[in-house]
């Protein structure tokens, strides 16, 4: 579980945040969510398989964008806060004792795609979850991830006015949080079946 000590440049032109979007600013004061804590990586979102293969299409095969995680009892706690009501999901999806993959970062704790003016990604190949963040669906209520460093939150401070900030609208992060529950293995929308296996996130 090597930790990439340089940001990775995508092969393909530069597609991140314009200058003054709330993200890029956000990077240039140290950023939220593309940056780690100490430690902190054990409790990262994971990428799906799907993701994955989206991003190394942009970066061009890069090692290093990647790091395997366990699939540790804090991890998983996350991520039964994440879906409240669906830890026999979680627990089917993310078995204890086996691996996810996350994206990696540098040794000061940032994404290896995180620059000076945020994300280097173009936007469509982003993880679902960083395209969402800092909004959330719970069941089918607009709601937040609260982070204290987060300039989106703070510019908008509740969801109606974030997605403004963000200039997003709420059926785009519905249309977003259904494909990251796919992508992820889970079903669309709570109680439904679960989706075919070919985008397990577990790693043996």
């Amino acid at each position: 579980m090597s930790i990439q000590s340089e940001p990775i440049q995508p092969r393909t032109a530069p597609g991140g945040d314009l200058p003054t979007s709330v993200c890029a600013r956000c990077a240039r004061q140290g950023g939220a969510c593309c940056r780690l804590d100490p430690g902190g990586g054990g409790v990262c979102f994971p990428v799906s398989a799907m993701e994955w293969d989206r991003i190394l299409d942009v970066v061009g095969g890069t090692r290093g964008a990647f790091v395997q995680e366990p699939n540790s009892p804090p991890f998983l706690d996350a991520m039964r806060r994440l879906f409240p009501g669906e830890g026999r999901v979680v627990a089917a999806l993310f078995p204890a004792h086996q691996f996810h993959l996350r994206l990696a970062t540098t040794s000061h704790g940032d994404c290896v795609f995180l620059g000076p003016q945020g994300c280097s990604l173009p936007r469509e190949a982003r993880p679902y979850y960083c395209r969402l963040f800092p909004l959330w669906m719970q069941g089918d209520r607009l709601t937040l991830l609260h982070t204290p460093r987060c300039l989106a939150l703070r510019e908008g401070g509740v969801a109606e006015e974030v997605l403004g900030v963000l200039h997003m609208r709420e059926r785009d992060v519905r249309t977003l949080h259904g494909r990251l529950r796919l992508a992820w293995g889970l079903p669309p929308r709570p109680g439904l079946p679960m989706p075919p296996p070919s985008f397990a996130r577990s790693r043996k």
